[in-house]
């Protein structure tokens, strides 16, 4: 059987994703898990660059709303069977318990994904929620896990203020200096963290997993 390089497995993921179908993804991760080679990389360099440009596409609006549910879909599906073969040693000891999640009212996740992705290979132990959270599930699924962050994500400036929400729910409840909280998304930035009180922003995945390490 010819052997296939990882530049060859990640040009084949950003294909897979690129394809609108479901089930490539999945393919994909399999060659993978075939070639024993490590899936950080793919994921890494093939699967999340792929999305980051549906992302774009769907902003631009030159693809709807279906096309990137499905490419979100398969990533994730990839994903979850490449996780297992992930090395011990590429990724950190348990870092910590995350809750991640889109705000209230914006169904946008596909950077809210990736965040959750990179994480998990991090070491993180992440509950993604999904789409359209309320503030109020955030705050109970964190002391349900006894979480040491909620993270949460916004596309829509509409839905940032439920971001403010998080942080009022956790003062109240006196969960304020147990649960460290993290916001990303196109409309904030630090200044929105800084108003409302969240202890860090991430501007982007790599940035978000770095900020979410500094927090513990």
């Amino acid at each position: 059987m010819t052997e296939i390089s990882v530049d060859q497995l990640c040009a084949l993921a950003k294909e897979a994703i690129m394809s609108f179908e479901e089930d490539e993804p999945v393919k994909v991760a399999e060659k993978v898990i075939a070639a024993g080679v490590n899936p950080v990389e793919v994921i890494q360099k093939g699967f999340t660059p792929a999305m980051v440009e549906v992302g774009r596409m769907f902003e631009q609006e030159e693809i709807s709303l279906p096309y990137v549910i499905v490419a979100a879909d398969g990533m994730q599906s990839a994903v979850e069977l490449l996780e297992p073969h992930i090395p011990v040693d590429s990724a950190a000891e348990k870092a910590g318990t995350v809750v991640i999640g889109t705000c209230e009212g914006d169904i946008h996740d596909i950077g809210k994904g990736i965040v959750a992705t990179m994480l998990r290979i991090n070491g993180f132990e992440v509950h993604d929620l999904g789409r359209d959270v309320p503030p109020q599930l955030f705050v109970e699924k964190a002391r349900e896990l006894n979480a040491h962050i909620i993270a949460s994500s916004t596309l829509m400036t509409t839905t940032m203020v439920s971001q403010k929400a998080i942080e009022e729910l956790l003062a109240r409840e006196g969960l304020k200096e147990k649960v460290k909280t993290m916001i990303g998304g196109a409309p904030v930035n630090q200044r929105w963290a800084d108003k409302i009180g969240a202890d860090a922003y991430g501007e982007n995945t790599s940035e978000a997993v770095q900020k979410a390490k500094e927090l513990l």
